[in-house]
């Protein structure tokens, strides 16, 4: 089942996770993310080895139904973002990948495709969703407050995970 919701020129729709529009967009969310890390750690960007080694294992099979999804938006018709979502169990959902293509961005793409991913959370049955993110991404945690989630301890243990949020899905739309 396609899911649509539109706001101006943007439009959201559940998008295979294997398709070649997540797949592109994939690359340019992990590139653009993993070069701000080692640019921040390291001064380089990173390498095209180990690049093409994390993406290839980062298939994102996680959000495939029946326990997950993952949403495209386009802006115009152009795929310009992505945003995935996973049941961790009953009744939480994590958000992950929320990426808007750099020229993209400013036109209000993430709080579109954050709230679509939210319905999409509470279809699954989800009554509370998490995230989790690095300090040095200070756009998305902003995003993220800015839709109502707050800060929370530590819900994993992944190793770039610096900020972790939650958000309450009942009773709101």
């Amino acid at each position: 089942m396609t899911r649509t919701r539109a706001s101006t020129t943007w439009t959201v729709a559940t998008e295979p996770f294997d398709s070649p529009v997540a797949a592109a967009l994939w690359r340019a969310y992990y590139t653009e993310v993993s070069d701000r890390w080692y640019l921040l750690h390291e001064g380089r960007r990173t390498d095209p080895g180990e690049l093409e080694g994390e993406i290839a294992a980062a298939t994102g099979t996680e959000l495939a139904p029946p326990k997950g999804q993952l949403l495209v938006a386009r802006y115009g018709g152009e795929p310009a973002g992505s945003a995935g979502v996973r049941l961790l169990d009953t009744e939480t959902a994590e958000l992950k990948r929320v990426f808007v293509a750099e020229p993209m961005r400013g036109r209000g793409g993430g709080p579109v495709l954050v709230r679509a991913v939210e319905d999409v959370a509470r279809t699954l049955g989800a009554v509370r969703i998490v995230l989790d993110t690095r300090h040095d991404l200070v756009e998305a945690r902003a995003l993220y407050a800015r839709l109502g989630y707050s800060e929370t301890a530590p819900h994993n243990d992944e190793p770039y995970a610096e900020h972790w949020f939650t958000k309450e899905l009942r009773g709101l739309d």
